[in-house]
Parts: structure tokens; sequence; C-alpha cells
């Protein structure tokens, strides 16, 4: 059962919230017979990656956001709250609880530093803490889900392409991503959708370096969570005025760090 949101006190509330996974209905199971743009010899893994002799564009200057599991930002919006994703309809639960501290009921962010590997203070999480999202959902979007064999680049890898039509099981849920800021390089998983927008296919996987379709919450293109929040060293826990670089990445190029202490691999569960 869906647990049911509680508002943030209006005046923790920073310029605007962002939006992110969006709860739209399932769509229902197709067959993309679409060619994939390009398709790569290799063998992926749904956990995130594979042995692919891939490299993957970066978008650089992006703006980015914070969110962290069980925020709830805008009760009245249907993509207001991380209690839930747009992959797991019981996010906090699968996570272990609140990312962060709870203050008069509410689930509020905390800094993180390296003393910890800026894992959360106040809890013990049962899936990665360095997650992010990114404006492409591959399975409750409509136009995602019908695009997603011709758009995502590992969609023709042996354990994705079994899957085509199976609206059960995300191409991009616990992918990795590289992300920089000022010299700093940290690494994450994908588990979530957003900001603002959700089949922004030109920006997630193109080559040009495009900006966000999204214009929402400063143009952010990418919201990550406290333990990034603070591997990146941000500037604000909760702001609109970050920017960093970011990429796709492999699995077996992921580096050690404290980001592979607990990797996430469920998958859909809604």
């Amino acid at each position: 059962m869906r647990t049911t949101p509680q508002p943030r006190p209006r005046e923790t509330r920073l310029r605007g919230s962002r939006g992110r996974g969006v709860r739209l209905r399932r769509a229902a199971a197709l067959v993309s017979t679409l060619a994939l743009t390009a398709v790569l010899a290799g063998c992926g893994s749904p956990s995130g990656g594979g042995a692919v002799a891939r490299t993957y564009p970066w978008h650089t200057r992006i703006v980015s956001t914070t969110f962290w599991v069980g925020e709830v930002f805008d009760p009245d919006a249907d993509d207001g709250s991380q209690v839930y994703s747009t992959y797991d309809d019981d996010w906090q639960g699968s996570y272990g609880g609140c990312d962060g501290v709870i203050v008069k009921r509410i689930c509020q962010t905390e800094r993180r530093t390296a003393g910890n590997g800026y894992f959360p203070v106040h809890m013990k999480p049962k899936e990665n803490p360095f997650y992010l999202d990114v404006p492409y959902d591959d399975v409750n979007d409509r136009t995602g889900f019908r695009d997603r064999d011709r758009v995502v680049p590992w969609a023709g890898d042996t354990a994705y392409r079994k899957h085509r039509g199976d609206d059960g099981f995300s191409y991009l849920k616990n992918r990795w991503v590289q992300l920089t800021k000022d010299g700093r390089t940290c690494y994450g998983q994908v588990q979530d959708a957003g900001p603002g927008t959700y089949h922004d296919s030109a920006y997630v996987f193109g080559s040009t370096n495009a900006r966000p379709a999204n214009k929402r919450y400063n143009g952010a293109g990418v919201d990550v969570s406290p333990a990034l929040n603070g591997c990146l060293y941000y500037a604000e826990l909760d702001g609109e005025d970050d920017r960093i670089a970011w990429r796709f990445i492999e699995a077996d190029k992921v580096p050690n760090g404290p980001w592979r202490r607990v990797i996430t691999t469920s998958q859909v569960s809604q």
C-alpha cells in the first residue's frame, strides 16, 4: 500500500519543488519493431552494465537539484513524493526508511561527509545511497516506453533485448552514472525519473550535449541523492544552483569507492 504523503512545511521549500517520479498509468505492453540507432556487440547486465565496449557522451554544465528517499515536497502532485519512485511503489520501504532525519514526522535531508563514506547518519540503507534520476521514464511514461528500444543505447544488449515489450522491466533502473564537479568525481545508480520531464531522449541519450527540455527548477537536468550531494561538495543541501557534468558508464568501469558498498539490483516493483 502506498504511504500517505506528509507535506513539507512551507518554510522549508526552496524556490519551488522539483518534479520527478511520474506516476502515469502503466503503458500497455508493446513489442517495438523500430530499428536501434546503434546495436553494439557485448553482453549487458540488468543490474547496471557488463563487459560492453562502449563509452557514453558527457552532458556538461547541467543544473542539478537534490532529492532523497522519503522526501515529500508537494503532496498534491502526482510526482511530488519520494516515498515512492517511478520504478518502486514502496521505495522508502525498499530503501530501509527515510534517507535523512525525521524532524516532527517529516523526512528531512542532512549533510553527508567523507568520514562515513557519505552514508546516512540516522539509518542503515538497504539499497545504494548513491542514487540519482534522469528525465527518462522507460516504464510508466507512454512515450518513454514506446521509444526505449530505439533510443536507449544498451537496448540491444543480451540482458535487455529479451525484455522488449515488458513494462515490468526497466532499461534505466540501476544503470551506473559518472558525475563530476569542480575536479571531483563520484558515481551513482539511476533509481527514478525526472526532473520535470520524462522522455527527454535527445538530452539523456544524445551525443550533442543538448540542453535538458525541462524549464522548471532553474532548468535542472538531474536530481542527486544526499550522498552524491556530499561527495560532489554541493554548495547547498537542497538548492538549484549547482552544476555538474555526467555520463552513463558500464558497471565494470566503476572504480571502488563508497558507492560500491551497497549496490542496488532490484527491478521494477509496482
